[in-house]
């Protein structure tokens, strides 16, 4: 395998969704009372871990009671597999636990199938907590297929978990042989360098995205465009549509002052530097689809 097909890494799970379930009225009973059901205790975006740091899951029994449920799916054995999902701002659960770890920061370390279901439970728990009410009348909200969706029970509206596109564009030189990387002011002074990303606006087409982002960001022209990946970002909703794109004039790069502090330009070997923790410039974690795009790059 080469490091173009490669999936990124939070999108390497095959987990079984049993979709078709979700329609049981009875199913989130049963699997509370299931001492075989697997469940994903989530206390915001933090999971609980076992002392060699992969997710620890729980028995629904050890599962606090005020936590909000939701049908997952099927392991390999055919056990079910639920969602218990807490706010950030609850009390930390007491649980059989070596401690706790957020998505950020030990998605790209975990068991592809373990990081897909956090994913999945993160994306879906984060919309059952925060959308209690109907945006359309301002009503109460009851949630039905087993988690999936909500509906109103004033106006009757049927709502489901929202997705936001996002692109992500790892910026080559003209050439191929640089890669240009930028400094969010979000970052503040921690010299961190990425790809390039923002949101798909109404009526946009992707391409266009990748084109206006790196113009706007960048201040660069693009030659060539490239998909190479998607995954799920749960930070709120987000869908991360990677790409690779060529520059038409690499003296064009400029960062826009606000969102983007600094812009510059890396050799393959400054790059493979920063991976393996020298340099002067930090890159982003395991589990962010940027890192999985600049591999991707290192390795062509």
């Amino acid at each position: 395998m080469t490091t173009k097909d490669v999936p990124p890494p939070l999108a390497r799970a095959v987990i079984d969704r049993a979709a078709d379930e979700r329609l049981d009225e009875g199913l989130l009973t049963r699997i509370q009372q299931d001492v075989g059901t697997r469940v994903l205790l989530l206390h915001g975006d933090r999971a609980p871990l076992d002392q060699h740091s992969a997710l620890r899951w729980l028995r629904p029994d050890a599962v606090p009671g005020d936590a909000v449920w939701a049908f997952l799916g099927r392991d390999a054995g055919k056990h079910a597999v639920a969602l218990a999902a807490l706010p950030a701002a609850a009390p930390e659960p007491v649980v059989d636990a070596a401690g706790w770890g957020s998505l950020r920061v030990i998605g790209g370390e975990l068991d592809p199938d373990d990081a897909g279901r956090v994913v999945q439970g993160l994306s879906l728990g984060r919309w059952l907590l925060d959308a209690p009410f109907c945006p359309t009348c301002g009503g109460a909200t009851e949630i039905q297929q087993a988690g999936w969706s909500r509906r109103c029970v004033v106006c009757g509206r049927q709502h489901f978990p929202r997705t936001d596109p996002a692109v992500i564009v790892a910026v080559a030189s003209a050439d191929g042989e640089r890669l240009l990387l930028g400094r969010n002011a979000a970052w503040g002074d921690i010299p961190v360098y990425s790809t390039f990303a923002g949101f798909v606006e109404a009526g946009e087409s992707l391409e266009t995205t990748v084109e206006r982002e790196v113009a706007e960001e960048a201040g660069v022209r693009l030659d060539r465009i490239v998909y190479r990946g998607s995954q799920a970002w749960p930070y709120p909703r987000s869908l991360m549509l990677g790409f690779t794109a060529y520059a038409v004039a690499d003296d064009e790069a400029r960062p826009d002052g606000e969102e983007i502090l600094d812009v510059r330009w890396f050799t393959r070997a400054e790059i493979r530097e920063a991976l393996a923790g020298r340099g002067e410039i930090r890159l982003p974690g395991s589990a962010s689809i940027a890192r999985s795009l600049i591999l991707r790059w290192v390795g062509e």
